[in-house]
C-alpha cells in the first residue's frame, strides 16, 4: 500500500523577503501562481531566486511581478534566451485583482512579494498589500522584537 505524500506548510519555501516586513506594515496577504518558463522552474528547484526587491504592478486587469531575479543555471538550454529579471505574470482571481487595484489607488499602499514556495507541484508566491513604515516605526518594531527575545530568555531561566 502506497502512502500519499502529505503537504507540510512552510517546508517547501524557496525564497523569503524578510526586508518587506521590516519596511512595510502588512495589511492583507494573497497567494498567487506564477507563470514560469522551463529553465526558471529548474533554477527554482536549485534555489537560485531573489525576491527582496520585487513588487507587483497592476495594468490592464492583470498582475505582474517585477524585480524578482531568477539566476539561470549553467546547464540551461542554449536555444532559449534566459532573462533573469523579466516581468512574470501572476495568476490571481479577478475578484482578488479588483481588491488589489482598489487598495493600491489609496494613498501610500503598494503590493510587495513576501515569499515564494512550492505547493504540491506548483510554484506559488505570497504577496501582500502594504503601507510603508517611517523611521520611528522601524525603531519601534526593533525595540518590540528585542523585548520579546529578552522576555523569552527571562521566562526560560525563571522556570529553572
Amino acid at each position: 500500500m502506497i502512502k500519499k505524500k502529505t503537504y507540510k506548510p512552510g517546508s517547501a519555501t524557496i525564497a523569503q523577503n524578510k526586508r518587506a516586513r521590516h519596511e512595510y506594515f502588512i495589511e492583507e496577504e494573497f497567494e498567487a501562481g506564477v507563470v514560469l518558463q522551463g529553465w526558471e522552474v529548474k533554477a527554482l528547484r536549485a534555489g537560485k531566486v531573489n525576491i527582496s526587491d520585487s513588487y507587483v504592478l497592476l495594468k490592464k486587469g492583470e498582475a505582474f511581478l517585477l524585480g524578482a531575479t531568477i539566476t539561470p543555471l549553467n546547464v540551461a538550454s542554449t536555444h532559449t534566451v534566459c532573462e533573469s529579471m523579466r516581468t512574470r505574470k501572476l495568476l490571481l482571481k479577478q475578484r482578488e485583482i479588483d481588491s488589489l487595484f482598489g487598495r493600491i489607488n489609496r494613498e501610500g499602499y503598494t503590493v510587495v512579494a513576501l515569499s515564494m514556495y512550492w505547493k504540491n507541484a506548483w510554484s506559488k508566491i505570497k504577496i501582500a498589500v502594504a503601507k510603508g513604515k517611517k523611521t520611528h516605526d522601524k525603531r519601534n518594531s526593533i525595540k518590540d522584537r528585542d523585548w520579546k527575545i529578552n522576555k523569552d530568555r527571562i521566562m526560560k531561566n525563571a522556570n529553572r
